[in-house]
């Protein structure tokens, strides 16, 4: 284990102004989702089992984010309320009875029978595809909600995986110029959780930029470096990870809600994605279960850990 204390290096310097988001396109995020954890798996033996399904998970993604018919764009009335409001515009709570989403789920069910999967999960999916309109309710409103309960995280995993399809493809049609900054934490376009942040390099002329990626809906925002994702506290943010101060994942700790959220170095490895690289770190979650911190972030794909 490596503990960092001290503020997060190379934070300060001549950054140009960096766009507030970028908006995901669904097809291309998660095919090449898809091949990140098809890489980790062939580099983790112990994980590579959960890795490769969630590699064939994410190419279902990135079909169906092709297939399905487009969804409906969000009216230029609700964009401007969301902007002089300052909310997302993208309503979640109205999304838990939508009919385009319970379709994209059903279809998402439909698909998924066809993957190789270990034998709970196939039960699980099952069970989801033989749920009646109130469970899958419930369902789809714990994860618009960022929650999972931990006596059903099987059936969520393929909710959340449909959800984020769709939410995606509702986030790709959105001007990003029309979205503005909520708080601290909170995705501009949805409302939704980081599931974690990244350091970037060489997007939209912008290096050593910080955007958190939501959970569910895939945009990327810009905060803060140095700064908790949880609270906004810049006080008391010290850096752990499992290998060296090198590392290009590590958790960032605040002590001031003693809440942490992973942070991943693309300036040292394009190749890191937000949410593959958020399971194959798996260790760093297992080091922090024994701490007296807890997770911030929401990625429906670690559930449990």
């Amino acid at each position: 284990m490596n503990t960092t204390v001290q503020p997060d290096p190379g934070v300060i310097g001549g950054v140009p102004e960096a766009p507030l988001t970028f908006s995901p396109k669904p097809a291309e995020l998660f095919t090449r989702r898809a091949k990140r954890f098809a890489f980790l798996a062939a580099q983790d033996g112990n994980l590579s089992p959960y890795l490769r399904f969630l590699a064939d998970l994410s190419q279902l993604q990135a079909r169906l984010a092709d297939q399905l018919p487009a969804p409906a764009p969000l009216s230029p009335q609700r964009i401007e309320l969301a902007r002089a409001s300052r909310m997302p515009p993208i309503d979640r709570a109205a999304l838990a009875t939508d009919e385009a989403l319970y379709n994209t789920l059903s279809q998402f069910i439909d698909a998924a029978e066809a993957l190789k999967m270990p034998e709970p999960a196939r039960l699980a999916l099952q069970a989801l595809k033989s749920a009646g309109i109130a469970d899958r309710h419930w369902l789809l409103d714990n994860i618009l909600s960022d929650r999972i309960p931990e006596d059903s995280i099987a059936p969520h995993l393929f909710v959340a995986a449909a959800v984020q399809v769709h939410l995606a493809r509702i986030a790709a049609l959105l001007d990003a110029g029309q979205l503005v900054r909520i708080k601290t934490g909170v995705c501009p376009a949805c409302g939704g959780k980081p599931a974690t942040s990244s350091v970037i390099a060489g997007a939209a002329g912008v290096d050593n930029a910080r955007y958190a990626t939501c959970g569910c809906c895939a945009t990327q925002w810009n905060e803060v470096r140095v700064k908790c994702l949880c609270c906004g506290s810049t006080k008391g943010i010290s850096y752990r990870s499992v290998e060296t101060d090198e590392a290009t994942v590590k958790a960032e700790l605040c002590s001031e809600c003693n809440s942490w959220v992973k942070i991943l170095y693309q300036v040292k490895n394009h190749s890191l994605d937000p949410i593959a690289d958020n399971v194959g770190s798996l260790g760093l979650d297992l080091l922090m279960k024994d701490s007296d911190y807890r997770r911030g972030g929401f990625d429906p794909f670690i559930a449990g850990y």
